[in-house]
C-alpha cells in the first residue's frame, strides 16, 4: 500500500460498483478506504472524508482514462 494515492473520492458504495466490475476486468490493483466503515454507518461518509479510491501510481493515467470513458462515452453511465 506504499505507492498507492488516491484518485477520486466517492460517497457512498453504488456510485463505484461498475468502475471496481472495469478494473478487475484490466487487472489493476485498487482498493476503497472507508469502503467498510461507510457500509456499515453511511452516514459516516462525508465524517470520513468519503470512500477514496486508492490506486498504485504506475496505474494512475490507465485508471483516470477509465473513469474518463465511464463518464463520457459509456451507457453505463454513473449517475
Amino acid at each position: 500500500m506504499k505507492d498507492f494515492i488516491t484518485i477520486k473520492t466517492y460517497t457512498y458504495p453504488f456510485e463505484y460498483a461498475i468502475l471496481k466490475l472495469l478494473l478487475d476486468r484490466e487487472g489493476i490493483s485498487y482498493f476503497f478506504e472507508n469502503e467498510t466503515m461507510v457500509g456499515v454507518f453511511p452516514f459516516y461518509s462525508n465524517a470520513l472524508g468519503g470512500i477514496n479510491l486508492k490506486v498504485h501510481q504506475k496505474d494512475k493515467n490507465k485508471v483516470l482514462q477509465i473513469i474518463n470513458d465511464l463518464n463520457t462515452d459509456s451507457h453505463l453511465r454513473i449517475v
